[in-house]
Parts: C-alpha cells; sequence; structure tokens
C-alpha cells in the first residue's frame, strides 16, 4: 500500500522560502503521476501544481506560477515543493497527492478526484 508523508512546513516571513517534501513508498513511486494541493481555513483544496510521472510535463497554478517549482528524486522516492517568494496568502495546509492507479501517465492531473492517495498534510504560514 502506498503512503505518504509529506514535511518541510512551519512559519516564515512574507518574501522567504520553504522548500516542503513528500516521501512515498514503495518503489513504483517512479511511476506515479504527483501533485501538491492546498487548503486554507473556510476554503476549498486547490491544487498547485501538479506532474506526470516522468516530470516532462508539469502544471503551476497562476498564482503560483515563477513562485514555485515541483521536482522529484526517483532514486529517494521523493516530490519536493520549492516555495519562493512567499506570501501571506500562500497560508494553507499543502498535501502531496499520488495517482496509482494508473502508471506512467504522460498527463498530470488537476482534481482531487483524479488522486487516490494523499499525505497527512503539513501546515505552511507566512506571515507578513
Amino acid at each position: 500500500q502506498v503512503q505518504l508523508v509529506e514535511s518541510g512546513g512551519g512559519l516564515v516571513q512574507a518574501g522567504g522560502s520553504l522548500r516542503l517534501s513528500c516521501a512515498a513508498s514503495p518503489r513504483t513511486f517512479s511511476s506515479y503521476a504527483m501533485g501538491w494541493f492546498r487548503q486554507a481555513p473556510g476554503k476549498e483544496r486547490e491544487c498547485v501544481t501538479a506532474m506526470s510521472w516522468s516530470g516532462g510535463r508539469t502544471y503551476y497554478a497562476d498564482s503560483v506560477k515563477g513562485r514555485f517549482t515541483i521536482s522529484r528524486d526517483n532514486a529517494k522516492n521523493t516530490v519536493f515543493l520549492q516555495m519562493n517568494s512567499l506570501k501571506p496568502e500562500d497560508t494553507a495546509k499543502y498535501y502531496c497527492a499520488a495517482k496509482t492507479d494508473r502508471l506512467y501517465s504522460g498527463s498530470y492531473y488537476l482534481r482531487e478526484y483524479e488522486y487516490n492517495v494523499w499525505g497527512q498534510g503539513t501546515q505552511v504560514t507566512v506571515s507578513s
């Protein structure tokens, strides 16, 4: 059974950076499309960024384009979210998600229902 564990969240001042990590098991991680979502209090969960299994296709929400970068290290079974120039509106709980029911997909996925495995989330708080 696939498990995802996020880490790297915390409190940072506006303009600062954080790098979130999502460690996955088992080894078939490299064949999964992955995504990062976030949910702020009182708001719906939204897709921040997503990537195909190979990393050849990526998506970024307009609100984070140019500031956030998704990447993966298949040797370490880990996907990363590098967040730069953070803003108070980036404050949310961040979740990584894996699509394990379709391996080696050349697409990225933007909707919650398209992912079948989720991590527990990590809180990111950006102070002004």
